[in-house]
């Protein structure tokens, strides 16, 4: 049926949203991630709940794009646990590194959806984790235009 004969009103129509891209890697967590993707996919839920209770067409494509994406999120997560004294970068680690300029940082290593490179955390697909990963203290990495060696992993 050609979209000149639908009415807006018509409430099986929902506007297009296009749908968050899922990422091709493995969907590895840490527990803590495990408890975000939980809480993002309660969340969508509700807010398609909300959404459909006030007949919000826009907010309804939203909501079911984010239930989507969390349900897709939720099915495929595979949780790592953290090593226990590590002496080599893994999944889960935090990694100590010194630049070339002297500036020391710290990241963890964690899933995809869980990065937050502002506060620490870095995605185990990042080009700096997988430069990183199986290195033990003392090795140099790339890090950025620069490399950086690594001081410290816990």
């Amino acid at each position: 049926m050609s979209r000149a004969f639908v009415k807006e009103h018509d409430s099986d129509y929902l506007e297009d949203v296009a749908d968050r891209p899922v990422s091709d890697h493995p969907n590895d967590v840490t527990e803590a991630g495990l408890k975000q993707i939980e809480a993002a996919l309660e969340a969508a839920g509700q807010a398609y709940a909300k959404a459909q209770a006030g007949a919000d067409r826009s907010a309804l494509a939203a909501a079911a794009r984010d239930l989507r994406y969390w349900t897709a999120r939720r099915a495929s997560a595979r949780v790592i646990a953290a090593p226990r004294g590590p002496t080599e970068v893994r999944f889960g680690t935090s990694v100590t590194i010194l630049r070339d300029d002297g500036r020391e940082q710290t990241f963890r290593i964690v899933g995809e959806d869980e990065a937050d490179p502002a506060h620490g955390s870095i995605s185990h697909v990042s080009p700096l984790a997988r430069a990183m990963f199986g290195k033990r203290v003392g090795d140099v990495v790339a890090a950025g235009t620069s490399e950086a060696e690594i001081i410290r992993i816990q």
